[in-house]
């Protein structure tokens, strides 16, 4: 009873508490896309495939249209070039993702990976090493690859 209550107050009557949660919600969601444009660019090469790739997995995974994917997309290059590790980006995943989100998460990656049918081995570095940044395990990182792997 007594969390009920709290929940009511924390949702409806304390100021600012729906702004933080849609800030926290779009910090995230930036994070994944920063992540998914390492991919991209981690093989040196600016392939088309690989960007509409990126597109599509935003799209699907936060259910936005194309003019927000892509303001989105915007908003996580320009994060990206000013960036200078991964800390900042998978500290928010973790923080805010369960394990099955994670995983799917884990699953652009391999998509955007292998848009351009060419898995580069700088790509399967980056992955493995996000995939380790976010706690997903080794099983399920393998399991992700193959799934994308077969359904190409």
């Amino acid at each position: 009873m007594i969390k009920a209550i709290k929940d009511f107050f924390d949702s409806y009557l304390i100021p600012g508490v729906e702004e933080e949660r849609e800030q926290l919600e779009h910090s995230t969601r930036l994070a994944v896309v920063v992540l998914l444009i390492e991919i991209a660019e981690a093989d040196y090469e600016n392939a088309p495939e690989e960007r509409h790739a990126i597109l599509n997995a935003i799209q699907k995974q936060f259910a936005l249209n194309r003019v927000s994917a892509e303001q989105l997309i915007a908003l996580a290059r320009q994060e990206h070039q000013e960036s200078t590790d991964y800390f900042q980006f998978t500290r928010l995943i973790n923080e805010h993702y369960s394990a099955e989100q994670k995983v799917k998460v884990v699953e652009a990656f391999w998509r955007v990976a292998f848009a351009d049918q060419a898995l580069h081995h700088y790509e399967e570095h980056v992955i493995r090493r996000l995939a380790d940044l976010i706690h997903v395990s080794h099983s399920d990182f393998i399991a992700a690859k193959h799934r994308i792997m077969n359904s190409s």
